[in-house]
């Protein structure tokens, strides 16, 4: 009988993950709507690919482990998963960088470490940040501009010739360019930006991509909030703490930093913020840990992107803020209705007699 209850708890669980997660689907269609409308069918490859690749992964691990597959995989977690790896990587890529993506997010930092609910990292962002160290030629490949139906723009024929790799590496180069974040870090130091932005460094549309993508991806995020999904404190933690920190280099010096605008939008700030960070796993839980912790990542962002070798340096902000959050959980525990102060697993004082004898 207590089988069964358990059994009956897990699949009201896994119902109840299954409804957010479907609201975090949802709210991932416009920024995927808008990254496919300027970079071309290969959003959607990628998008689909990871989908299929993270449920398979999930439900062959689950099989060795011996642990019922239809009731976890109906969380939709392992969906998400590949839906928000998929939105972050380059357009079209190939399906053995989905699929060494995939299995680090899937496999070893999700299942290994136990499952949805005891994952100390973000899957997504883990797997995210092993393809960026290990294939950073693959990972840097983004698709100029063109859109789906431009008339430089790869077809879907040209897009799946690709992903499977058969396309020459001097025809994709026709196709790929580097992002705005990428363009500007690497610009020459004795360059000033005003000089920089005028030579068109860029394909004709870029930037304005950028802008629109990021901002579709807020809209996402405000749906997110409309619909209690996540709380403010982590995305506005973040973006503010990364707003303050652009703001005051920019003041300092405008021809060698980028404006707050620019880090803001030009990137995946707006996507980290409302879809990455807010992972209810891996991040804070008290409202002040999730200030903290937003902070942390905004501030990160900032100081990676000014003195690092990565120009977008979401995916290890937030790594590194999920390997700080037992730490601020810690220190920001709440204090428990009728006592004076948080308890924080202070070890007893041990009687010197008792322990004597």
């Amino acid at each position: 009988m207590s089988l069964m209850h358990a059994s009956q708890t897990a699949a009201r669980q896994a119902s109840d993950s299954g409804r957010l997660m479907g609201w975090v689907i949802t709210a991932t269609l416009p920024g995927i709507v808008m990254l496919t409308w300027h970079f071309g069918w290969g959003v959607i490859t990628n998008v689909l690919l990871a989908a299929v690749m993270g449920v398979g992964l999930e439900t062959l691990v689950l099989r060795l482990r011996r642990r019922p597959v239809a009731t976890t995989l109906s969380d939709n977690s392992a969906l998400v998963t590949g839906i928000l790896l998929g939105a972050s990587l380059p357009p079209a890529s190939p399906w053995w960088l989905l699929l060494v993506g995939m299995t680090m997010a899937i496999v070893v930092t999700k299942q290994l470490f136990g499952g949805l609910g005891h994952n100390p990292f973000n899957p997504a962002m883990a797997g995210y940040a092993l393809l960026l160290v290990s294939f950073p030629v693959d990972m840097t490949q983004w698709a100029a501009p063109h859109g789906p139906f431009g008339a430089q723009a790869p077809g879907v024929i040209d897009t799946l010739a690709h992903v499977v790799g058969m396309t020459p590496q001097d025809a994709a180069d026709t196709w790929t360019g580097a992002t705005a974040l990428d363009a500007f870090r690497n610009k020459p130091e004795m360059l000033m930006a005003s000089e920089f932005w005028a030579s068109s460094p860029l394909p004709e549309g870029t930037l304005a991509a950028w802008y629109s993508v990021s901002l579709a991806w807020l809209a996402g995020g405000l749906l997110l909030l409309y619909k209690r999904i996540i709380d403010w404190h982590i995305p506005v933690a973040l973006i503010g703490s990364l707003i303050v920190a652009a703001t005051l280099l920019y003041a300092i010096d405008p021809s060698h930093y980028g404006s707050p605008l620019f880090h803001l939008l030009g990137g995946a700030t707006l996507f980290g913020a409302f879809f990455i960070a807010t992972d209810p796993v891996s991040a804070a839980t008290s409202r002040r840990g999730k200030l903290l912790y937003g902070a942390g990542i905004g501030l990160l962002i900032m100081v990676i992107r000014t003195t690092g070798a990565y120009p977008d340096a979401v995916a290890f902000a937030v790594l590194l803020m999920n390997f700080s959050v037992p730490f601020i959980d810690y220190y920001t525990q709440p204090r428990a209705y009728g006592h004076s102060r948080p308890r924080r697993g202070i070890k007893p004082k041990i009687d010197h007699d008792e322990e004597s004898s």
